[in-house]
């Protein structure tokens, strides 16, 4: 579900506590959460509604003065599907901020890393791939994705999934352009070059 910065930021503050998207197909659920720019969004509900059923409340939740305020809105969205009512609200900030700023790792922690990442490269068609991006992360910081996929013989869409891995894991931050390993990641690098 694709939320903007503003409106990210109102229900950072409560101001905001619902949303209405139209959907084929449901793109979240209850109980889940999603990663924005700002940090992690909870779901709590999701139900279909028609324009019936939306009432003064929804709309002030929403973020509008009237309920033919949102109505106006929702017309707006000419795509086929039915419309879902989506309560949500701000948990905290994106876990992996916390995660890669931290490199004091044990030694365990570390072995455990290392474990996740030849995982990783046992389960990839490429073979062992963790290493060769993170060294190229690490010798070429802030440089588009493009240019460091395709330094390595990659397309851009195979590339960046992989370096997503990786952030996931709290190794690199995201730039505008291109990434820079954390704190994290030159840890393990570090190790890395030490284990193989």
């Amino acid at each position: 579900m694709l939320l903007r910065t503003a409106l990210l930021e109102k229900i950072k503050t409560g101001e905001i506590s619902l949303v209405f998207r139209k959907w084929r197909k449901v793109g979240v659920k209850t109980g889940g959460t999603q990663l924005t720019q700002i940090g992690v969004i909870g779901i709590d509900s999701v139900d279909t509604v028609t324009e019936i059923d939306l009432t003064t409340q929804d709309a002030i939740e929403s973020g509008f003065l009237t309920r033919d305020d949102l109505i106006e809105s929702l017309t707006k969205d000419t795509r086929e599907g039915s419309l879902y009512r989506i309560r949500l609200h701000y948990i905290g900030e994106d876990p992996r901020i916390a995660l890669r700023n931290d490199d004091s790792l044990t030694d365990d922690e570390l072995k455990e890393l290392l474990a996740k990442l030849s995982k990783m490269d046992a389960a990839s068609k490429r073979g062992r791939w963790t290493r060769e991006y993170l060294q190229l992360i690490h010798d070429m910081p802030s440089t588009h994705a493009i240019v460091l996929a395709s330094s390595i013989g990659l397309d851009n869409l195979v590339f960046k999934p992989n370096v997503r891995k990786l952030k996931a894991l709290g190794l690199t931050i995201s730039l505008s352009p291109g990434y820079q390993l954390s704190p994290r990641g030159e840890k393990v690098l570090a190790a890395l070059r030490n284990t193989r």
